[in-house]
């Protein structure tokens, strides 16, 4: 072989480009020069690029996917470095050589946390500058094949979530974007329901310029965003209830389909802190009449996708979809145009007192929705805001001693055998305390990316469609009614690093249900032993004979006292009575679900 004056192998064949007949799937190949490697010739067939040593003795290749090809770039003239390595077949000399160069931009797997997304970088040089151009035309070809990934999103900052570093932890990944070419319309929002208004007042034609929108802070930010979305733009029935639940307007099915010119909006004032269990604050109050959109930009919406990189306080959502609480491995998977599904529940509030009488007020919510211990968690820890973050945990400590109890009447529909140790309308008190605490039952299955029963096409459940509305009505209703520490609803597991299993284990990011736990009234040590389940890694939570878990499309809630406080996605929210309902898949995140 011959070698020009700078050691690399000669390309007698003149510089024409190396793909000659335009399709990039074609098998080409060249010899580059690799930096910190050596000449290698580098290979572009159908679904990657492969790469080996020109002098090696060795047959090895190391190749890339295109799926996690982010970026490729000219750089212009420069140095490439030959290997400071040395071994038996290579020279140990060290030197530069100057040439054209472009980067190709790569995702990979950490070794130690197969979730959590690290980028790479390759450095190709070449004499011949319109053979590095071709080859950056090519590959960036094969880029536009990949399937939906992002060419403009709109993103907010909220600069106080967490500990307050929104805008730094978006300006660390945001040079990202710009390598793969997304462009990003930037907002960082100077008050609280800034976002909100934006979303409320900006008009179809102008939301269909985007792919997708993403959150930059913590989970009550993120719905705060999602909330402004959906309360306009998904139609759908109000939460089917039993019959001796009473809505405001029914329908020949006993579900009442949701009318946005009556339908009250209460907009939530997310905190910076934000958590899916232990969090909130107050309502800011309704706001006045929501003008009805022209059917041009509906959810479920496919091309539309919601992103989170994660900068608030727990970040549950982003765990339980990505398996990381990183920000650089949540811009990667919005860059990358990754998908999943995300079921959301409709929340409806028919009274929040006893005895007011007025519409009803909509919230949606893509995690967690509880009442008992969780609200008043959080409004506890709204007397304590100078503590920061802190505070939640000294609330929590300081409800838990209290130990309140509530009288209240939960209906759900059935849609699994229940479990004989469930206590469906039976007292939920036992006189031995030692069974009390008894575990029930092992063995539990988690949500995974490529997860089969998220993609499992069911008609059981609640779709983001009104059509798919009369399904339920073949199910039986059965009712738990007593006194409860907590009543809450899971819609995934809410894994977080404070309850590394999550609430609910087992829950899946996209099966069209809600997990309905209900703590009933038990000994203070045995609530204790709970939560202690809660936080611990392997251990089950759920298995206590005073714990009730129902998997349920829909539920509805009377409280017998004379009002109700229920956290929602970290937002407090006043209801007497209320009803909820799970779509299936309503939504479509940027992620794929954690790896296994």
């Amino acid at each position: 072989m011959e070698r020009d004056e700078n050691g690399l192998i000669a390309d007698n064949s003149c510089p024409n480009p190396p793909f000659t007949d335009g399709d990039p799937g074609s098998v080409s190949s060249s010899n580059f020069f690799l930096d910190h490697v050596g000449e290698v010739v580098l290979t572009h067939n159908s679904d990657g690029l492969s790469w080996k040593l020109v002098d090696s003795l060795h047959t090895s290749e190391s190749e890339v996917k295109f799926a996690d090809v982010y970026a490729v770039n000219f750089i212009g003239w420069g140095l490439v470095h030959e290997s400071s390595l040395g071994s038996a077949e290579r020279s140990v000399s060290v030197h530069s050589l100057e040439m054209y160069r472009f980067t190709v931009h790569v995702v990979h797997n950490s070794k130690t946390q197969t979730s959590l997304w690290i980028p790479s970088v390759y450095t190709f040089g070449h004499k011949n500058l319109e053979i590095c151009k071709t080859w950056v035309n090519q590959i960036n070809a094969s880029l536009l094949m990949e399937a939906k990934r992002p060419k403009n999103l709109l993103v907010f900052v909220h600069p106080k979530s967490g500990k307050g570093h929104g805008c730094r932890i978006w300006e660390a990944v945001a040079p990202l974007f710009s390598q793969a070419k997304v462009k990003t319309k930037v907002i960082v929002t100077e008050r609280a329901g800034h976002a909100r208004d934006i979303l409320v007042s900006i008009t179809n034609k102008d939301l269909n310029l985007y792919d997708g929108v993403v959150a930059v802070g913590g989970d009550g930010f993120f719905n705060e965003i999602l909330n402004s979305l959906l309360l306009l733009r998904h139609k759908a029935p109000y939460p089917p209830a039993p019959g001796n639940f009473m809505h405001p307007v029914e329908s020949e099915w006993n579900i009442s389909v949701q009318n946005v010119e009556r339908t009250v909006f209460e907009p939530c004032k997310h905190n910076e802190d934000e958590s899916p269990l232990l969090t909130g604050s107050e309502d800011v109050g309704p706001q006045s009449q929501i003008c009805e959109q022209d059917p041009e930009f509906l959810f479920p919406n496919e091309k539309f996708r919601f992103g989170i990189i994660p900068a608030g306080s727990t970040d549950a959502i982003v765990i339980c979809t990505t398996g990381a609480r990183d920000p650089v491995t949540s811009a990667l998977h919005i860059i990358l145009g990754k998908r999943v599904h995300l079921d959301i529940a409709q929340v409806v509030r028919w009274k929040e007192t006893h005895a007011s009488n007025e519409e009803p007020c909509v919230r949606y919510a893509a995690s967690f929705a509880g009442y008992g211990f969780y609200g008043d968690v959080i409004t506890e820890s709204e007397k304590y805001r100078w503590m920061g973050p802190k505070r939640y945990d000294y609330a929590g400590t300081k409800v838990f001693l209290q130990h309140r109890s509530y009288e209240a009447e939960v209906n759900y529909l059935e849609i699994e055998p229940e479990n004989s140790t469930s206590g469906s309308e039976t007292d939920p008190r036992v006189s031995d305390s030692i069974l009390w605490c008894l575990p029930r039952k092992p063995g539990r299955a988690s949500c995974r990316a490529n997860c089969a029963v998220c993609n499992m096409k069911s008609n059981e459940a609640m779709v983001g469609s009104p059509s798919l509305a009369r399904d339920l009505q073949g199910l039986r209703w059965s009712k738990s009614k007593g006194r409860f520490l907590s009543v809450g609803a899971a819609i995934i597991s809410c894994r977080n690093e404070k309850a590394p299993d999550g609430l609910v284990a087992d829950a899946h990011l996209s099966d069209g249900y809600l997990h309905l736990i209900l703590i009933k009234e038990c000994p203070h040590p045995c609530y204790l032993w709970h939560l202690i389940h809660l936080a611990r890694k392997g251990w089950d939570p759920l298995d206590f004979n005073f714990v009730e878990h129902h998997k349920t499309p829909a539920f509805t809630f009377t409280s017998f006292g004379k009002e109700g406080v229920w956290n929602v996605d970290g937002e407090l929210f006043r209801a007497h009575q209320l009803s909820a309902q799970v779509f299936r898949g309503l939504v479509s995140l940027f992620a794929t679900g954690p790896e296994a």
